[in-house]
């Protein structure tokens, strides 16, 4: 039988889906990806939650390497970083 070691591959994937393995922060990512680019504000309706906690959950995801955040005048714009894990992980979450 193959052997799983604990990689550092592993480990990346164990993060990445656990900081996204939560309700809000999964329609937090879907709104991300259908809208690259939209800020706090915006992201805070379009999930039905408060500009603090999806602030809260922004910086978390952006501390875990998941989203990148771009401040523009006393608000932050988000995007979810271009890689391979990230399409992976769009198809996962968002079905698309």
């Amino acid at each position: 039988m193959k052997q799983y070691s604990l990689s550092k591959d592993i480990r990346e994937k164990a993060q990445m889906l656990s900081l996204a393995g939560e309700p809000t922060r999964i329609r937090i990512l879907c709104a991300l990806y259908e809208q690259p680019g939209i800020c706090v504000n915006e992201i805070a309706q379009a999930v039905g939650t408060s500009i603090a906690l999806s602030s809260h959950h922004l910086q978390a995801m952006k501390e875990g390497g998941l989203v990148n955040g771009e401040r523009h005048g006393q608000t932050i714009c988000y995007k979810v970083k271009t890689n391979d894990s990230m399409k992976k992980l769009k198809q996962l979450i968002c079905g698309t």
